[in-house]
């Protein structure tokens, strides 16, 4: 009896060494063994996207179709076995399952089985194209993420007044193209037929695309386009300016006191369950800390 206490003791320490060394070299970079699983991973990830768009292209041959296909499935069971790993070695599952990094992880293994049920659905495996944020962790570009999530955080923040400016604008073009279906729409050969053709033709000309597919012929519809032209040009510096607004305001707050993630020495908040920056578990910052 003792004897196997003892035998159970001894598997379950030998687990938990095995559990923090494979925990070390999936979660972080700072070991050979850590930076060669990283530069593995992200060559996996880049082979596995670019497999997915040559195999869209029409006319391939039968049988390096059925290569691709089997690549596919060699992709997805290394990229399933290291979902599960991270799963197995990490100290909260929960944590990481539920985090940004978690669902990318999750997203990037799923297209594939339901692919066999829903076909095209299996095209959804170039999610796997945000796994290679990775990438500024294993090559240490922490500030080009810190930069990054910076930018998000005053989109976020600027996504009210940018609602309002892009109703303003959505009125607008209603008006602008019901204006030139007044103006162009009586005319026997005009190409704009209806209002929602028009209102197709405001947006058009208004964001500077001009796909020339519907054009006005009369000089007064023709004053008309040149009006929404010199108005779009005003109208796609606003969203910019917002944006730039908050980021400058938003800097000073950002870079202000706070928690640093061991790592990469980005701002964290205690509620954070992993870096946003480098995904290092923030249960080791409380630990260094500690």
């Amino acid at each position: 009896m003792r004897f196997a206490e003892y035998f159970r003791a001894g598997n379950e320490e030998h687990l938990s060494k095995l559990k923090a060394r494979v925990y070390r070299i999936i979660f972080y970079s700072d070991t050979p063994a850590g930076k060669l699983f990283d530069v593995v991973l992200l060559w996996a990830i880049v082979l596995s996207i670019l497999l997915v768009v040559v195999e869209s292209m029409q006319g391939l041959p039968p049988v390096l179709k059925k290569v691709f296909e089997v690549m596919e499935y060699a992709f997805t069971f290394f990229f399933t076995l290291e979902y599960l790993c991270r799963i197995w070695c990490s100290h909260e599952p929960r944590r990481y399952i539920f985090s940004f990094f978690g669902i990318v992880d999750l997203l990037a293994t799923l297209p594939l089985y339901i692919g066999w049920f829903f076909g095209p659905v299996r095209y959804l495996m170039i999610v796997r194209t945000f796994r290679l944020i990775r990438v500024f962790r294993v090559f240490k570009l922490f500030s080009f993420l810190e930069e990054g999530d910076r930018l998000m955080r005053s989109l976020i923040l600027s996504s009210r007044k940018i609602m309002v400016f892009f109703l303003f604008v959505v009125i607008m073009v209603i008006s602008l193209g019901t204006l030139m279906f007044m103006i162009e729409g009586g005319r026997p050969d005009s190409q704009f037929r209806d209002i929602p053709s028009s209102i197709y033709w405001a947006v058009v000309t208004m964001t500077t695309v001009g796909y020339g597919d519907i054009a006005p012929a009369t000089p007064l519809g023709r004053m008309l386009s040149m009006l929404v032209m010199l108005l779009g040009y005003t109208i796609l510096a606003v969203p910019t300016g917002i944006v730039s607004a908050q980021f400058i305001h938003d800097r000073h707050i950002f870079d202000a006191v706070g928690p640093k993630c061991p790592e990469c020495g980005s701002p964290v908040s205690d509620d954070m369950n992993f870096c946003p920056h480098c995904g290092l578990p923030q249960q080791s910052r409380h630990s260094v800390s500690s």
